[in-house]
């Protein structure tokens, strides 16, 4: 059983990859003064692909996920002001 809720504690102490509001991701990419243009050539997606992230309208796949929510918190970190409403205690 000990085996068990290792596992369960393993889980839980994994951060959590929940991306902020869509208006914090965009006043976070506005704070950076980057474009969608900019940041979605740097994914390699589409802009449109890009701006659904952003306003929430889809998700990124995992590796685009991870990376984005990267992106997120460094700009979280670099402009706090900006973040409000995006919970940087999960960041890993």
């Amino acid at each position: 059983m000990g085996d068990l809720y290792e596992a369960v504690d393993a889980l839980l102490s994994r951060p959590a990859d929940v991306l902020p509001p869509p208006e914090v991701r965009a006043r976070l990419r506005k704070a950076s003064g980057l474009t969608q243009v900019e940041v979605a050539e740097a994914f390699g997606v589409h802009r449109m692909a890009f701006l659904r992230w952003e306003n929430g309208q889809s998700e990124p796949r995992r590796r685009h996920r991870d990376a984005y929510l990267r992106l997120l918190r460094g700009w979280a970190e670099k402009y706090p002001e900006e973040a409000v409403g995006f919970e940087l205690a999960e960041a890993g």
